[in-house]
Order: C-alpha cells, then structure tokens, then sequence
C-alpha cells in the first residue's frame, strides 16, 4: 500500500507557487509604498520573468490536460459493463471489498485485512472491487473517470459503489469533484493496478449480475 500523491503532488506545487508569488507581490508593492528609491529592472530580467510566467502556464495547462485525458480514457477497449450501484449484503460476490473514508482533503482506503493507506489503492487487473464510501466531515464526491462512476457522499451517509478494475497495470485517476474546501483541488487518489498485487477473495459472480 502506498502514499500515491505524497505532500508535493503537482496541485501542492502550484499553491506553492501561487502563495509565494502572492507573498513577493505584496512585498513589492509595500516597497513601492514606502521605498523612496526606485528600481528599475533590467531588460533581461524582464525576460526572464516573462519565461517563468510562460512556464508556469505550460505547466498549468499540461496538468489539466493530463486530467482531461483520464477523463476520455475507456476502461477497456470492449463493450462490457464495468461500474455501478450497489445496495446489498452480497460482499462475496467481489474479489476485493474496500472501506473508503473521504475527508478534507483525501481518501483513506482500509482493506478486508484493516490495513489502511492513503490516497492509493491497489488491485489486480479485471478484478471486481466494491467501494463502501463514507464522509467524516463535510459532503464528498467520488469519482474514478475510467470507470465512468460518480457518487456524492453526505456525512452522515454511506454509498455502495462496484467497479471492475481496468486489464491494463498502471495508475488510474480517482478524486473528488464535489468543492469541499480551500483543499478541494488536492483531493486525489490513485488506482493502481498492479498484476503483482496479491488477490484475497475469490469471484464467485460475475460483474453483469451484481
């Protein structure tokens, strides 16, 4: 289990940036205030100032595009039903079942083995996960674009949600699209498929009957 995002994920690194930009402009203009004497910048300081804008923007954009991608991404390349509700006592019919516990700002995922990691949780491919969503503060979203599944979480209630993991390893986007705060923007896990990952329950329905 892992930490997937860790504390200098791509969002943190923009506030970062943006709160330290916020801090020197409003240094500068106090100097402008009370310094009586003028600087004038250079011309290549200018330019140079102007490339690290341009950069940031890049930056900026190559995030969101990154983000729109996994939101056009089909979860396998055949028609098949793969995510949906759920409202049930049935666990066994999953190969995995995961509690998730949405909070300001993450997801905590603990197993059927009580092990607990945040904002990671990893699968096997083309296995069937159930997902008991809870909130233990203020009203979540949880949404995993390649499965094509949203649910919004109040605090004082519970959402059952199936998906079959995606045949092909690798990281697949999960997050909150619900604004839950000045953190909102960082609330993001992964789904990590791993054909390593050790399977702990067996499937004894299929994914169409659930």
């Amino acid at each position: 289990m892992e930490n997937a995002l860790g504390i200098w994920g791509p969002q943190a690194i923009m506030m970062a940036i943006t709160a330290s930009f916020t801090i020197l402009g409003m240094v500068m203009l106090l100097a402008a205030i009370f310094v009586k004497k003028r600087w004038k910048p250079s011309y290549s300081f200018e330019f140079a100032f102007i490339a690290v804008m341009l950069g940031l923007v890049y930056y900026a954009d190559r995030l969101s595009t990154n983000t729109y991608t996994a939101y056009q991404e089909n979860l396998n390349a055949e028609e098949k039903m793969v995510s949906g509700n759920y409202s049930g006592e049935g666990e066994d019919a999953f190969d995995r079942v995961v509690t998730v516990i949405a909070f300001q700002w993450g997801f905590g995922f603990i197993n059927e083995e009580d092990e607990i990691s945040r904002n990671a949780i990893v699968v096997k491919p083309g296995e069937s996960v159930l997902f008991k969503v809870v909130s233990n503060d203020v009203i979540h979203g949880f949404n995993i674009p390649v499965a094509q599944i949203t649910a919004e979480i109040d605090p004082d209630d519970k959402r059952e949600l199936w998906i079959t993991a995606p045949d092909k390893p690798g990281k697949y986007l999960i997050q909150c699209v619900n604004y839950c705060g000045v953190g909102h923007a960082q609330m993001k896990a992964w789904l990590v498929v791993d054909e390593g990952e050790e399977q702990t329950a067996a499937l004894t329905t299929t994914g169409e009957n659930i």
